[in-house]
């Protein structure tokens, strides 16, 4: 008879500049739904994403800072043994300020964003998952003179590379020869003036491309017809009667992909929309209020049953039980944190 897991290991990326003193695990319990064991994984400066190996034997966590070497954030490299996380190796991402890490399904490329740097570091991996030096550097600020580039999710889909930078309105797309990135037949997909695409999530085939836009919160669907996107519609992801400042952060498609979640700060909420299966469009369900300030990075843990929010302003991270047959969410226990800002599960 098959063990039941009854546990599922998280860890936390935080800002350290509120107490925190790096990277920490929690033990979700599956029953109960509450975050138990509490743990300091790494001691590391400002771990605001983070990224495991499809083996899980690696993790790469970027330190979104400016001064590793003069205007370049960094990126180390743990190995992961038992859940516990042994420091391999640190390297500069040729960029100020990385925001988000990639890792390609075979695990033999790694992306890294850097905000500030407006640009995009690709390496390459050794057999163990180590970086090798001397990555492709893809340099956002030779796209546009007129705008400041912001590189800000870089992440590999069916083979090409597709970073949303904030600046400049637009993912960029690029297809991989003779071992570099160059831009694709398609190079990019623009969303409106001002919107600041963030973060984007595919569906598992790639038909649809969903983009969140930070600055004017919204969610704009892409569609694949001739192997070229095109956009479908956009959707507000903040309720129409409220009247404050509010940007958007971080969205996730459930697993089984019926129901797409994205979150406001500001707002303080989590956006639910249902996914047309035929056509890629969105019917909004709903929105939940995150129990704290500021829902940056979110997760939907393994089993499709909880959806996890770090809160970085109120300092917690609050769990959800998710409907899966309908997406709701109900409140279900918080834990406090400071500065949580991203969330992964081994």
């Amino acid at each position: 008879m098959k063990e039941v897991k009854n546990e599922e290991v998280l860890f936390v990326g935080t800002y350290t500049n509120n107490g925190s003193e790096g990277i920490y695990r929690f033990n979700l319990n599956l029953e109960t739904g509450k975050l138990e064991n509490r743990t300091l994984a790494a001691t590391i400066k400002n771990p605001s994403y983070l990224c495991l190996s499809p083996d899980k034997n690696t993790m790469y966590a970027v330190s979104e800072i400016d001064d590793y070497i003069e205007n370049d954030g960094s990126i180390t490299t743990f190995r992961v043994k038992d859940t516990v996380l042994i420091e391999v190796d640190v390297k500069s991402t040729y960029g100020a300020n990385p925001c988000y890490v990639g890792v390609n399904e075979s695990g033999d490329l790694v992306s890294v964003a850097n905000y500030t740097g407006g640009n995009v570091a690709v390496y390459s991996t050794s057999e163990n998952g180590n970086l090798n030096s001397s990555p492709q550097i893809i340099d956002h600020k030779i796209l546009d003179t007129t705008k400041t580039a912001h590189a800000h999710m870089a992440e590999f889909i069916n083979g090409e590379l597709f970073v949303s930078d904030l600046g400049l309105d637009r993912i960029e797309k690029y297809s991989k020869t003779d071992g570099q990135y160059f831009s694709s037949e398609q190079k990019e997909l623009v969303v409106a003036e001002g919107a600041g695409p963030r973060h984007f999530v595919s569906t598992q085939n790639g038909e649809f491309l969903y983009i969140i836009n930070e600055l004017n919160s919204t969610i704009t669907v892409f569609g694949l017809d001739n192997e070229k996107y095109h956009a479908i519609e956009t959707q507000k992801t903040t309720d129409y009667d409220f009247k404050g400042e509010s940007f958007c952060a971080d969205m996730h498609l459930s697993l089984d992909g019926k129901f797409l979640y994205g979150t406001n700060r500001g707002e303080n909420t989590i956006v639910i929309f249902e996914v047309d299966q035929e056509t890629g469009k969105l019917n909004l369900i709903g929105r939940e209020f995150v129990k704290g300030d500021w829902p940056r990075n979110f997760t939907i843990d393994p089993t499709g049953k909880y959806v996890l929010v770090a809160n970085q302003r109120s300092n917690n991270i609050v769990v959800f039980n998710r409907n899966p047959e309908n997406g709701t969410l109900s409140f279900v226990s918080q834990v406090d944190l400071p500065s949580p800002v991203c969330l992964k599960f081994y």
